[in-house]
């Protein structure tokens, strides 16, 4: 299943949908109200409901018989496929190519930060801000796990149940900021900073998330390039450590780490610029691609 938020042309309502393979996406909340099953408007609302995978594939079985809540792809405006994360939690440091690059020590255990949610954009969106508040900023390509439920003190065995699935996202990043601080979460949380998308593709789908193909691209030369079977702590792993310490909750989001090849370390540097073009890219879950344009 593949959950993306989507607005039309009438109304600035966002509703929670799921695109089929004939280029249509099936409003889950409209379907299902024929349905006669309530289904949250907002993903995150979603996804913190009872049997919510039960109650969308009846909404989508009824949509499909007979046409209820269905919008054609072109006729829709996407969104961030999930809006009002309360957390985001993202991993530093998580690829030893990428450490390595940066003159970093391999950490022992994993190394985290948060960005705030006013960071959260979608696909197709603008990345923004002032240069003459960072003129250095960059792109990381991360694969996100999506909280499904609320998780604490779980083992990494059964960590992977929590997790609702996965999506694209760009740990966007001023580095003179991060760098100058010492510490990183003013430098990753300028608004529009965790472009995300294009949708939430159900763990279900995923043959293998430990084994997908990573990369970036700006302005169409591919400058980083991997795979998750790089990570130095695998999902399971960083869902079970996070929870030993907080609380995760549906729709919270967790970037995993980026690879090496981000623009602050290219010799010579490749940061981001006004006009540029940014895609994200991750095996199995599609392409996120956002502008960039000083404000």
């Amino acid at each position: 299943m593949r959950i993306g938020q989507y607005t039309t042309a009438d109304t600035e309502q966002h509703w929670c949908g799921v695109r089929t393979d004939a280029d249509r996406v099936i409003n889950l909340s409209e379907a299902g109200a024929g349905a006669g099953i309530d289904i949250p408007t907002d993903s995150t609302d979603l996804l913190a409901d009872w049997e919510w995978q039960r109650k969308a594939e009846l909404a989508i079985e009824y949509a499909e018989k007979t046409d209820t809540g269905v919008y054609d792809e072109a006729a829709v405006d996407r969104r961030a496929p999930v809006l009002n994360p309360e957390k985001i939690v993202c991993v530093g440091l998580n690829y030893r190519d990428h450490a390595e690059e940066g003159d970093n020590p391999i950490p022992d255990e994993p190394v985290l930060f948060s960005k705030f949610p006013t960071t959260v954009t979608g696909p197709e969106s603008t990345i923004e801000w002032d240069p003459e508040f960072t003129e250095k900023v960059d792109y990381e390509a991360e694969l996100v796990a999506v909280i499904g439920r609320e998780t604490r003190r779980v083992s990494p065995e059964d960590a992977l149940d929590h997790v609702a699935g996965y999506l694209v996202g760009n740990d966007v990043s001023a580095r003179d900021l991060q760098h100058g601080d010492g510490q990183w979460v003013r430098g990753k949380s300028l608004d529009t900073f965790a472009p995300i998308g294009p949708e939430l593709v159900t763990a279900n789908e995923i043959d293998d998330p430990h084994d997908l193909e990573i990369w970036a691209e700006v302005n169409g030369e591919r400058l980083q390039e991997s795979t998750t079977a790089n990570l130095i702590f695998g999902i399971d792993e960083l869902v079970s450590f996070c929870s030993q310490a907080f609380t995760l909750n549906p729709g919270d989001l967790l970037f995993t780490g980026t690879p090496p090849g981000v623009g602050v370390y290219r010799e010579p540097p490749v940061l981001l610029e006004d006009g540029d073009s940014v895609t994200i890219g991750v095996e199995e879950l599609g392409e996120l691609s956002n502008s960039c344009e000083y404000r």
